[in-house]
């Protein structure tokens, strides 16, 4: 990901996410190095995901695909991509946030392998206050 494409992401954002990052979210990620993608099929973009890399942890901060691409398996390869990114990168766990209410990501996650650990209260801004999140691992 680059800053060129950050057009379509927040136009993604703003499609799949009633609380979607702002351009500063997605810039500043890429300002301090983490590590941003987007996935394309036929040269288009389908897909995006930031995932931020210290020592020997790796942490899922957003991974979204288009509406128009999603049920093709796409996020699940996107997720297998980051999680090889990251095993080359040194880390041996995986971490990530989910709504609890987001029932298709949490199926996504543990396909995947990660079990949830724990839960952060309040952490997601939702309609009628705030949602909890459930955290969840994978160790690579």
């Amino acid at each position: 990901m680059s800053e060129q494409d950050l057009d379509w992401v927040l136009a993604m954002e703003a499609e799949l996410h009633p609380y979607p990052w702002t351009r500063g979210n997605f810039s500043d990620s890429l300002d301090a190095g983490y590590s941003a993608w987007i996935a394309r099929v036929d040269d288009k973009p389908c897909a995006y995901a930031v995932m931020l890399l210290v020592l020997d942890e790796a942490h899922l901060l957003n991974i979204s695909v288009a509406r128009a691409a999603q049920g093709r398996g796409l996020g699940a390869a996107l997720l297998a991509f980051l999680c090889e990114r990251a095993k080359e990168s040194g880390a041996v766990q995986f971490f990530l946030e989910v709504r609890p209410s987001n029932l298709v990501a949490r199926a996504l996650y543990e396909r995947a392998g990660f079990q949830p650990i724990g839960r952060r209260k309040a952490y997601y801004p939702a309609p009628e206050g705030r949602e909890d999140a459930i955290v969840m691992r994978l160790a690579l």
